[in-house]
């Protein structure tokens, strides 16, 4: 729970705060500003279970260090995608003082304000991808559902080239009893209608960039995906990881609190 509306639901317990008073706090909790640099909504992880994700692709070192810092005064942890290594190696010497999670290859950092395991939901996400180019996605969706609570199974290179190597690693995904799998594929982006075609879960096709001449930078698998005869695909933008990866937890978090349920 964000420490902001746990301090606050305390404060209620003990009688020092009232109902309505309470209901203030945490609407203004919902929204913070950074200056004038950004308006960050940090309501949004007790609102709908997505962390905060901050776009690290065009911001500067300064500007992102920032935002991490006001963030961290509501929210347990910051998540920052599209990062170089450079800005990594800045980031870590400034945040020196707080647990960090880094993904180098997805160019990934998670920020918490304290030690502590993600609490586990339940919730079972598989990720296929076609290439070992398509792993810098892959492992985006990966960390991004692993911070929503979700155990995950990643299996790579298992593309149509060869499809003999799928049938083993799907097997995989469904002796776990995945709630969904996230398929991440380059070049003509055919591998998540092939698995839709076998799986009764839903799939999530993120179509990436690894691609070249006509239909390159991703079009072509983008445009595969979106007209894949196989029903039950969902399909997030070109290299969206973070995207897809959110979209997965949602599907198997709302699978496993049904489940628990029962």
């Amino acid at each position: 729970m964000n420490p902001t509306y746990r301090r606050i639901l305390k404060d209620v317990a003990n009688g020092k705060v009232s109902i309505e008073e309470a209901e203030k706090l945490i609407d203004q909790t919902l929204l913070a500003e950074v200056n004038e640099l950004a308006k960050l909504d940090v309501g949004r992880e007790a609102r709908k279970g997505i962390p905060e994700v901050v776009y690290g692709e065009d911001k500067s070192v300064g500007e992102i260090h920032r935002i991490i810092s006001k963030s961290l005064e509501a929210c347990d942890k910051v998540i920052v995608s599209r990062l170089t290594k450079d800005k990594i190696k800045k980031l870590k010497q400034l945040l020196n003082d707080k647990p960090l999670r880094l993904s180098e290859k997805a160019g990934v950092l998670v920020v918490k304000s304290s030690e502590g395991k993600v609490v586990k939901t339940g919730g079972r996400v598989g990720i296929l991808t076609a290439g070992t180019s398509d792993l810098k996605v892959a492992e985006e969706a990966k960390v991004m559902a692993e911070e929503m609570g979700c155990e995950v199974y990643l299996e790579a290179d298992v593309g149509v080239a060869g499809v003999h190597r799928l049938i083993p690693a799907l097997k995989h995904m469904l002796d776990r009893q995945v709630d969904v799998i996230v398929v991440v594929a380059g070049r003509e982006g055919a591998l998540p209608s092939v698995v839709a075609g076998l799986v009764s879960i839903p799939v999530i096709g993120v179509p990436t960039s690894s691609s070249y001449g006509f239909g390159e930078k991703g079009l072509a698998a983008l445009m595969a995906m979106l007209q894949s005869c196989s029903l039950g695909i969902g399909v997030v933008n070109i290299d969206n990881g973070i995207g897809g990866g959110a979209l997965a937890a949602l599907i198997a978090n709302n699978v496993a609190a049904a489940r628990s349920s029962k």
